[in-house]
């Protein structure tokens, strides 16, 4: 659209909109394209014209759609994007409304890392492209309507908090697990994290919207209420989707969160390995989680040997230990006995720190079976620390653990419902005395006995962290060479004879042509 500029038959110019019909900026591109990029601006549009995308913007800027402009996006698919700002946000929900029913699809969507007040000109000029917008696009699931208001007496109509919290939310992909758990996926500052709705990751983020886009906070009972219908969406007009924690197996590749405030994860294919910034798999992050270091390429798992107290013989079980936590599994439980004095329980934080680092490394033994199997649902490996004796019933448990299973108990606050927690963990477990005197857990454990520790060996604390802090990255990129090397021969590999746990055994000979 331009200004109307028409002689006035008097030898001057009339400058007047009167009598000027308008319609959406680039009209010509936009009926003969199949996807349209919306903006609020013809700077905007031209710039992703150059990118070779087709975008337009309406007359007037912000606020300022007419409904008018519907027709000309029959049957198209529509990609909204806002200005960062509390206006161009309005505006983008305004378009969506106008647009939903017309559109073959409309999407809003949030581009990440926008300035106060930026626009996709200032996003595609700091480290965007077509490609990345794209896969933006890609990831943003559908725009859906939410009530906008409630319609009072006297006509008025206002929205009530707990709609703008849920359409605030519209743009967050819903989707629930195998025990109809509720999750969320959202958008942070240019990553995607995945959340439980009733967790406070997700509310901080609803609230931050909240408070973004009105100045204020919403009440309690609006929260209350916004979070009992997003988990009514994520129940029944969501996928269901597996949750994992620290590590996926999905399409014949691994998945190891790096658990970072990016929420990176590393990729292991047959080919190798790499760290990608969104992994195709949902991973949430238990509160016990702790960042593994980003492995690096060029270190050798002998560089792990000063820091594991263990006989030389002993070494290719503890590597193997390592290789197999990172199978499908069973998994054995590695259990450490010896004096005081042989660190027992430094090693099993260096182990447990290869595989699944936590703030609280080492537990206490678990106080009864639903403590163990809540442990192993927030944890990928579980460590138990300077233990006197296994019950009969722990002892049980951790086999159960070990080759796969599950507990069934009462939801609180709930007369029937249950709640199921099913885990298959790799366990350490380390103490003075025999731990292990039930044959069913031998059957599934490795047995080490340390040595002591002379004392012209030993090294003070920060000293020896520091070293292994220094060394952990490279030994972490030989194991992820190792996993890709068992990724590719597992299928081939046939065992003359086969122990117990077979599939650990299997896995672990699968990536022998990578093992020092």
């Amino acid at each position: 659209f331009s200004k109307s500029i028409r002689p006035d038959g008097k030898g001057g110019w009339i400058w007047k909109m009167a009598g000027v019909k308008l319609n959406p900026y680039r009209l010509p591109e936009v009926l003969n394209a199949k996807t349209v990029f919306v903006v609020e601006g013809e700077k905007d549009a031209d710039k992703l014209a150059d990118q070779g995308l087709t975008a337009t913007t309406n007359p007037g800027g912000a606020g300022k759609w007419r409904k008018d402009y519907n027709q000309h996006f029959q049957d198209k698919d529509v990609v909204i994007l806002p200005d960062n700002d509390d206006p161009g946000r309005a505006h983008a929900q305004d378009v969506a409304r106008n647009l939903h029913g017309v559109a073959a699809s409309v999407k809003v969507v949030d581009l990440p890392g926008l300035p106060e007040k930026g626009d996709v000109s200032d996003w595609l000029a700091a480290d965007g492209s077509a490609e990345k917008l794209l896969a933006l696009v890609e990831a943003t699931p559908e725009w859906e309507p939410v009530p906008a208001h409630n319609q009072e007496e006297d006509g008025n109509s206002k929205p009530t908090q707990a709609e703008r919290l849920i359409l605030l939310a519209s743009d967050a992909e819903l989707f629930h697990d195998f025990n109809q758990k509720e999750f969320a996926t959202v958008d942070v500052d240019g990553h995607r994290e995945t959340w439980p709705i009733r967790s406070k990751g997700f509310r901080s983020w609803l609230l931050r919207r909240f408070y973004q886009v009105t100045g204020k906070a919403p009440s309690a009972q609006a929260m209350q209420d916004a979070l009992g219908v997003l988990e009514a969406k994520s129940q029944f007009d969501a996928p269901e989707y597996e949750v994992f924690v620290r590590i996926a197996h999905s399409d014949q590749k691994i998945y190891i969160d790096l658990a970072d405030d990016q929420w990176r994860a590393v990729e292991i294919t047959t080919r190798g390995w790499r760290v990608v910034d969104e992994p195709p798999v949902k991973f949430r992050r238990p509160r016990g989680l702790a960042p593994m270091p980003c492995p690096q390429r060029g270190g050798s798992l002998d560089d792990l040997k000063p820091f594991v107290n263990c006989r030389a013989e002993d070494f290719p079980l503890v590597v193997g230990w390592i290789i197999g936590t990172f199978s499908p599994g069973p998994y054995p439980a590695l259990i450490f006995q010896g004096e005081q004095g042989t660190a027992k329980t430094t090693t099993g934080k260096i182990l447990k720190s290869m595989v699944d680092p936590g703030h609280t490394p080492q537990r206490t033994a678990p106080r009864d079976v639903r403590d163990l199997m809540i442990s192993g649902a927030n944890s990928w490996c579980l460590s138990f620390d300077n233990l006197s004796i296994l019950p009969n019933w722990l002892s049980d448990s951790l086999c159960r653990l070990a080759t796969g299973g599950g507990l069934s108990t009462r939801e609180l606050y709930s007369d029937s419902d249950e709640t199921i927690l099913d885990a298959m963990r790799p366990v350490i477990l380390n103490g003075i005395d025999s731990l292990v005197s039930r044959a069913d857990l031998a059957d599934r454990a490795i047995l080490l006995e340390l040595p002591q520790i002379q004392d012209h060996d030993r090294q003070r604390e920060a000293d020896f962290w520091r070293e292994f802090e220094a060394a952990q990255p490279g030994i972490l990129g030989a194991i992820f060479d190792c996993l890709a090397e068992a990724l590719a021969n597992v299928h081939k590999v046939r065992l003359a004879q086969l122990p117990r746990m077979a599939d650990f055994a299997t896995w672990v000979v699968a990536a022998e042509l990578a093992l020092p």
